[in-house]
């Protein structure tokens, strides 16, 4: 299943489908991703009066671990440093915020496209 796929394609279908479970859960999306510098955040979004800066991961096979372990400490620091940048420039004022990550496992492609998959939503993984 590994060899027909672009990876980032994959990545952009995964935000895509990551962007889509958060509004069905009510998340309500206000950047996709946000530029500071070098760093990137996928999504930033608010849940109620949260805002939440959300990293996606989508893995087609397990060979690398589960994708949510792609988000290691100095993946952390590159979010923390990007989600202090979005805080300072923006006009959403003090509140709550979290760091969560979406985790999609590929289980099918039709082509190169996401037939089937499975989504892991971690709230609050990691802190700022």
């Amino acid at each position: 299943m590994t060899d027909s796929y672009d990876p980032h394609l994959l990545g952009q279908e995964g935000e895509q489908l990551a962007a889509a479970y958060l509004l069905n859960k009510g998340y309500r999306i206000l950047e996709r991703n946000y530029r500071y510098h070098r760093n990137e955040i996928d999504i930033i979004a608010k849940h109620g009066q949260v805002l939440c800066f959300v990293e996606v991961k989508t893995r087609i096979s397990s060979a690398k671990g589960d994708p949510a372990e792609a988000v290691t400490l100095k993946k952390q620091h590159e979010i923390i440093k990007a989600a202090r940048a979005y805080l300072a420039l923006s006009r959403q004022g003090e509140g709550d915020c979290r760091f969560d990550v979406v985790a999609i496992r590929v289980q099918g492609l039709d082509g190169k496209r996401i037939s089937s998959f499975a989504i892991d939503h971690y709230p609050d993984a990691f802190w700022g």
